[in-house]
């Protein structure tokens, strides 16, 4: 039989026992699913397969199933599946160690690659369900939005209603995909934890939220930052964070709105604000002894008034006496 490329891959992501790291094996071992799925049966075990997977890879037991979600899927608005060979699928997701054979992807693919995609207003949502299933149906609305402006993924197949154990597989793509995670909120034994301590696993960033340590949902978010996680408070805490080139993305995104609202926190400085303000950047920052200098001012205006445009919010103090425009 002439094996479809879609179809192998969601015969081997729907193998009972088959898990992705099982399959990750096949993969390295023999190339290609077509390749897992025409080996003989004695090569198959040699790879450490449970002796019934073995038998159901050999036997090719799942393309019935496979033919029909297949045919389900192209029935579906807006959806199509993307394996490890798609230039679709998330490139981070392929760093971990176990990522899923294949995504269903409900809206547009592209965004899945795309590290200033939150900036435009875009979102990639991450279900344990199957990507036709939202739950709870009170996020109907918000399920719609996602759908519209970004990506709904899932690895589970079409239909799958929500259960427990979905829920921690899922959340290491939620981990895994991004370059770092923020905590905002979780109880002691929350999901977010769960998704916090796998991404320091994957080497991701992870950021903390401090809340009142007398209410339970604080935990997380609390106790991550006694771990070591970066405490932050607005949105340029978590980007002085990323890589350069991704910094740059996001700068680059945002900067129409952005350099409007930095006019008008300029129009309402005093005459020394305005001085030392315009001759700092959001790029490249500026050395104190180059700030009085050019400023006119001595140094003791100058250490006054960037204290006092620090504490407005509109400029930042970087390591070595050296300071920049924040991004409103």
């Amino acid at each position: 039989m002439e094996l479809d490329a879609s179809l192998s891959w969601l015969a081997l992501a729907l193998t009972p026992g088959l898990a992705s790291r099982l399959s990750a094996r096949l993969l390295k071992e023999f190339g290609s699913p077509e390749e897992v799925f025409r080996a003989p049966l004695p090569r198959l075990e040699a790879c450490r397969l449970p002796a019934p997977v073995a038998q159901a890879v050999f036997k090719k037991q799942s393309f019935k199933r496979a033919e029909k979600e297949l045919a389900l899927t192209r029935r579906t608005d807006r959806c199509r599946l993307l394996n490890w060979t798609d230039p679709e699928y998330p490139q981070t997701l392929l760093q971990i160690y176990d990522p899923p054979v294949l995504l269903y992807v409900r809206g547009d693919a592209q965004v899945l690659n795309q590290p200033a995609m939150a900036v435009n207003g875009r979102a990639v949502g991450v279900l344990g369900t199957g990507v036709d299933v939202c739950y709870p149906k009170e996020n109907k609305k918000l399920y719609e939005k996602v759908l519209e402006r970004g990506a709904i993924i899932s690895e589970f197949p079409l239909g799958t209603h929500p259960a427990p154990e979905n829920f921690p597989v899922r959340n290491r793509i939620v981990a895994g995909m991004p370059l770092g995670v923020v905590v905002v909120e979780g109880a002691q034994y929350s999901g977010s934890l769960i998704t916090a301590r796998l991404a320091m696993e994957f080497g991701r960033e992870v950021f903390g939220v401090p809340g009142n340590v007398t209410q339970p949902v604080s935990f997380a978010p609390n106790q991550l930052i006694k771990q070591g996680a970066k405490l932050i408070t607005n949105g340029a805490d978590v980007i002085e964070e990323l890589p350069t080139p991704v910094r740059a993305a996001l700068v680059q995104a945002e900067q129409p709105e952005a350099e409007q609202r930095n006019l008008l926190a300029a129009a309402s400085l005093n005459s020394s604000e305005k001085k030392i303000y315009v001759l700092l950047s959001t790029d490249e920052p500026v050395h104190i002894d180059d700030i009085v200098e050019r400023s006119g001012l001595n140094s003791s205006e100058v250490l006054a008034t960037l204290f006092d445009l620090e504490m407005k919010g509109i400029i930042r103090q970087l390591p070595g006496k050296q300071f920049s425009k924040v991004l409103l």
